[in-house]
C-alpha cells in the first residue's frame, strides 16, 4: 500500500492512526467544505506527521460529504489514479461510508477500520494484511495537542523537576485534608510575607507581622500549629513565631515557594503523583498550556489544563479544584476533551468538597467523571483512576 486514503473526521485521533500504524508514502484526506476553509489544514496535518517522524505526502480532496454519489465519483477518480491504495474509514460521515462501501463492491480496493473498544483494526474487505491487527502506538501529551493542531507549552510547573519533590507530596496533602477548611487563609498569609517584586524578583527569605489583612478586609492570624507542620515535612525552614508580634520564615527553593503560594497547588499535585504512581500511563503532565493553534503568538487562544495522562492512545483529561466545582468547569473541561482526545478520551473533575446531585447530574450528561472529597479522604482516588481507564467506550 502506497497510498492510503483518510475519510477526515473532526476526531483528531481518525485522521491520522491509520497513517501513523500502516506508513504509506502518499495519504488521501477527504474532506468536507467545512474543513476544507482552514487554510492550515494541510500544514497542521504535516506540521504532527513530522513530529512524530513520518515523512508523508498529504493531499486535501473537498467534496460535499452529504452527497454520496459525489463522494463516490472522487472516490473512484482517487481509485484509478492510485492503483496500491487502501482505504480507512474508521472516520467520515454516513454518505461518505457508504460511498466507500458501494466502491469496495465495484473494484478490490482494501478497506479497513479501527476499532476504538477493541484498540485493533479490522479487515472490511480485502484488507487481510491487518488480520486483527493491534494499535501498539503511545501518545504523549504534547502529541495529542500537535494531533489536534495546537500546542503544548509550559504551564506553572516545570515538569521535568517535579521528580525531586515527589516525597513531599503525600505528606503535604495529609497536612491539607487536616487544615482544608482554613487552607485558603493560610496561603493569603505565606503571600503576604512574601511578596513578589514588580519586576518579577523574589526571596526565599519571609517575614511579617503576627495578623496580616485578608482579601474581605478582615484579619488573618497566624496559623502557627500548620506552619509548624510545613516546617515538619520540609517544606518551610527556620520558623520563627513570635506570639502576637511577628513570623518569619524561609523557603527550600522557588518551586516550594510557588507551590506554598498557590491554592489549587497541593491538590493538583496529589492528583499528579496518584497519575504516576498507578504505574499505567504513557506520560503524566501537570499544568499544561495548550495553545489552540499552535502558532504561538502573544495573544493566542490558551487554556491550562490541570492533569493530563496518556495510556497508549488513550488520553484522560482531569480537572482539579479546591472548591465546589460548577457548570463552567465542566463544560470547560468536556470541550478540551473533545477538541484534543476526541471519542476515545476519558475526562475526570476532582473536588476537594462533596459533590452534589447538580453537580453529578451534569457531569454525567456530559461523561465526565466526579471523584469528590469522600474519595479523597477513603484513599480511593488511584482505584477511580483505574477504573477510568478500564471503562469501555
Amino acid at each position: 500500500m502506497q497510498t492510503l486514503i483518510e475519510l477526515y473526521d473532526e476526531r483528531p485521533l481518525e485522521n491520522v492512526l491509520g497513517v501513523e500504524v500502516f506508513r504509506p508514502e502518499r495519504v488521501i484526506y477527504v474532506c468536507p467544505e467545512t474543513a476544507f476553509q482552514d487554510k492550515r489544514l494541510k500544514s497542521k496535518l504535516q506540521t504532527y506527521f513530522t513530529h512524530r517522524g513520518l515523512s508523508v505526502r498529504i493531499v486535501i480532496e473537498k467534496v460535499s460529504v452529504y452527497d454520496s454519489a459525489a463522494v463516490l465519483r472522487l472516490l473512484r477518480k482517487i481509485v484509478e489514479q492510485y492503483r496500491d491504495c487502501a482505504i480507512d474509514i474508521t472516520g467520515g460521515t454516513d454518505d461518505v461510508l457508504f460511498a466507500a462501501g458501494v466502491l469496495s463492491a465495484e473494484v478490490s480496493v482494501p478497506v479497513f477500520t479501527y476499532s476504538r473498544r477493541k484498540n485493533r483494526f479490522f479487515e472490511i474487505r480485502n484488507a487481510a494484511f491487518v488480520q486483527e491487527m493491534p494499535c501498539t502506538l503511545h501518545y504523549s501529551v504534547e502529541d495529542l495537542f500537535v494531533m489536534a493542531g495546537g500546542a503544548m507549552r509550559q504551564g506553572r510547573v516545570d515538569n521535568q523537576a517535579l521528580e525531586q519533590y515527589l516525597g513531599l507530596i503525600d505528606p503535604y496533602f495529609q497536612l491539607y485534608l487536616r487544615n482544608r477548611r482554613g487552607w485558603t487563609s493560610l496561603v493569603t498569609y505565606i503571600q503576604r510575607l512574601s511578596p513578589t517584586g514588580p519586576d518579577g524578583t523574589y526571596s526565599l527569605q519571609a517575614a511579617g507581622p503576627y495578623s496580616v489583612k485578608s482579601e474581605r478586609g478582615g484579619q488573618i492570624r497566624a496559623p502557627e500549629e500548620t506552619l509548624r507542620e510545613l516546617e515538619q515535612i520540609g517544606m518551610l525552614r527556620d520558623l520563627s513565631i513570635v506570639p502576637e508580634e511577628s513570623v518569619s520564615f524561609s523557603f527550600p527553593d522557588g518551586q516550594i515557594r510557588a507551590f506554598l503560594r498557590d491554592v489549587g497547588s497541593v491538590l493538583e499535585l496529589f492528583v499528579y503523583k496518584s497519575c504516576l504512581d498507578l504505574g499505567i500511563f504513557s506520560d503524566v503532565r501537570l499544568s499544561s498550556i495548550v495553545d489552540w493553534e499552535g502558532e504561538n503568538r502573544r495573544n493566542a487562544v490558551s487554556n491550562e489544563l490541570d492533569v493530563v495522562c496518556t495510556q497508549g492512545v488513550l488520553p484522560v483529561f482531569i480537572s482539579c479544584k479546591n472548591c465546589d466545582a460548577k457548570t463552567e468547569s465542566l463544560n470547560e473541561l468536556a470541550i478540551l476533551r473533545d477538541r484534543f482526545g476526541g471519542q476515545m478520551a476519558r475526562a475526570a473533575i476532582v473536588t476537594a468538597e462533596r459533590g452534589g446531585a447538580a453537580l453529578r447530574n451534569r457531569a454525567a450528561e456530559l461523561n465526565i467523571t466526579v471523584i469528590d472529597l469522600n474519595d479523597l479522604n477513603a484513599g480511593r482516588l488511584a482505584r477511580r483512576l483505574e477504573r477510568i481507564m478500564k471503562r469501555q467506550t
